[in-house]
């Protein structure tokens, strides 16, 4: 575990309280590798934010527990019948985008809420993902799984206390590695990855990171104080990229005009109907690579009739394609 990820270590030390009962501080130091005095630190702040966290004297040692029932209160909430089978129906979903220090504990939770319905029930719900699924990422060996564990960890404790920290990154542009001095703002879970979005002062401007493009990142001691950045994420694009909108006009064909207007590819998309049967697809959104892509996976289907920019782009592109299939 990373030796400052502050978050992780507070909540292994949850974690250890809950399952062994009690502890003292030289154990919970011994189990999580810092000093006695990080250690006193952590309590103070567990407990400082609510957890039931409280000392007592055996045999002439002091030894922390941890309340069992921490959350008794959640009995009173009277779950009903239809909100105790959505959520144990909503497990593939909440798996799938569980972050991984988290997932083991997510699937144990989720263990104790099957517990909680009858065997009659739960073959029940078990039928339903028949009909609903929800497709993960491929899993990871142990080694990716392992760094990408440490990596999260250190970007949770950046984030959560406002550290600098020295980052190595492969840039898809550039094909190579670069090292970055960053202040991690926040991190993103779009379908296909997790993302952290960080401010470079040495550029003056928020960047969005790959996670998984990330070599190895060391945290400063030093904090830095965030400006305010917009609730929603990547906004105006169709992916995961930051930027201006731009307002886009998409002719398609009539055969993909049905499968067009049925979805929401954007929350500013309007749409009007052609006399063919076709449809023009208006969005304002930005001008990226995630929207070339979209546009480019309809091939003939569809055409970019504003702005000329893009469409001379999307052209280039195409033309670029077949002269890679053309015969020598």
């Amino acid at each position: 575990m990373p030796r400052n990820a502050e978050v992780i270590r507070q909540w292994t030390i949850l974690r250890e309280l809950e399952a062994s009962r009690r502890l003292t501080i030289d154990d919970l130091a011994k189990r999580t590798e810092v000093t006695t005095r990080t250690i006193r630190r952590d309590l103070e702040a567990l407990q400082s934010v609510g957890f039931a966290l409280f000392d007592e004297v055996h045999d002439g040692k002091k030894y922390w527990k941890l309340e069992t029932r921490a959350f008794k209160h959640l009995d009173d909430t009277g779950f009903t019948l239809a909100e105790l089978s959505a959520l144990y129906f909503s497990r593939t979903l909440v798996e799938c985008l569980a972050a991984t220090p988290f997932k083991s504990d997510v699937a144990s939770a989720f263990d104790k809420l099957a517990a909680a319905l009858t065997p009659g029930m739960r073959q029940f719900l078990d039928r339903l993902p028949l009909v609903f699924q929800a497709k993960g990422t491929a899993p990871r060996g142990a080694a990716e799984a392992k760094a990408e564990r440490e990596r999260i960890a250190k970007l949770l404790d950046a984030t959560l206390n406002n550290r600098r920290a020295t980052m190595k990154y492969f840039s898809m542009s550039s094909a190579r590695e670069k090292e970055y001095v960053i202040e991690p703002y926040r991190l993103l879970y779009s379908p296909g990855g997790l993302y952290l979005l960080a401010f470079v002062p040495e550029y003056e401007e928020l960047r969005t990171f790959s996670v998984d493009r990330i070599r190895s990142i060391s945290l400063h001691e030093d904090r830095f104080t965030p400006t305010e950045i917009p609730d929603a994420a990547f906004a105006h694009s169709l992916g995961v990229n930051e930027g201006p909108p731009e307002h886009i006009e998409i002719a398609f064909e009539p055969r993909i005009a049905p499968y067009v207007r049925e979805r929401m590819w954007h929350p500013s998309q309007t749409h009007t109907d052609r006399p063919d049967g076709g449809v023009i697809l208006s969005l304002d959104v930005c001008n990226d690579w995630t929207l070339r892509s979209w546009i480019l996976s309809f091939g003939q289907l569809a055409r970019v009739m504003e702005p000329p920019a893009l469409a001379a782009q999307i052209k280039d592109e195409i033309e670029r394609a077949g002269a890679r299939y053309a015969v020598e």
